[in-house]
């Protein structure tokens, strides 16, 4: 990174993910190497235009998924590259329908598993958790909040009958990159009397497969949800597509 090299970010997103975006390249492309030291805040600062404020968090970000590593008194490092790193998605890939759809994907293999395996574990126990997850989901409005806390709550109560917590850990991770999204979505479905059926009759699935220990009835059901779901974001009518692309838009940097 050469010290006289100025590249002020100008990008209309969130500062802070900009520049830990940026960072993340340099490192994974080899351009920052392991065991590398970065420039100082101050110096980072100058480089990039931005307050030293947006540095301290970009740094944090890419400390927290183990791309960067503090060394008492020496500086902000590149981490070897045998250090184990935590799961994350480049900030950068999440702002658009694609990557809000591509997640779907990914958690359509994921809850088939989790549900076939959930089915092949279920005690009497775990079925009444799974029921009152639903019962709570049912009984929430469709629009706002509570709905989607209890939506995910849903899905997690049954990641939980398989006995594996990793599944319970990797759907969480997941969840933070669907609230906002689903929030939207749900509001689509509230509009849509059939979506609303549709969705109910789909968590009804799950559960009861799962509770009465079917296996490849929670697996297809678990599929099918996720694929109906994709389904759904792709052919929104056109002014909840709008007010999705709005959501995911990265915000107006502020003045720092």
């Amino acid at each position: 990174m050469p010290p006289d090299h100025a590249e002020p970010l100008q990008a209309p997103q969130r500062l802070t993910d900009r520049l830990a975006a940026l960072l993340m390249q340099r490192i994974e492309s080899g351009e920052l190497e392991p065991d590398q030291r970065l420039p100082t805040e101050q110096r980072l600062s100058e480089q990039f235009g931005v307050s030293r404020t947006v540095v301290r968090e970009a740094i944090s970000q890419l400390k927290s998924i183990g791309l960067l590593t503090s060394r008492q008194g020496a500086g902000v490092f590149v981490a070897p590259s045998h250090q184990a790193r935590a799961l994350a998605f480049d900030p950068t890939v999440l702002h658009s329908m694609e990557a809000v759809l591509q997640v779907v994907e990914v958690r359509r293999g994921l809850e088939a598993d989790v549900a076939e395996l959930a089915a092949r574990r279920i005690t009497p126990e775990k079925a009444r958790s799974i029921m009152d997850a639903l019962s709570e989901l049912e009984a929430c409005p469709p629009v706002g909040a509570p709905g989607v806390e209890a939506d995910l709550r849903f899905h997690r109560s049954i990641a939980r009958a398989t006995d594996n917590p990793h599944y319970e850990r990797l759907l969480g991770f997941l969840e933070q990159y669907q609230r906002d999204a689903m929030k939207v979505t749900r509001t689509n479905e509230s509009l849509d009397s059939g979506y609303m059926v549709q969705v109910h009759h789909e968590h009804r699935a799950i559960a009861e497969a799962v509770c009465r220990g079917d296996a490849a009835a929670a697996r297809e059901a678990a599929m099918r949800h996720m694929a109906n779901a994709a389904h759904r974001i792709e052919h929104a009518p056109p002014p909840v597509r709008r007010a999705l692309d709005a959501l995911l838009k990265p915000a107006t940097p502020r003045t720092e």
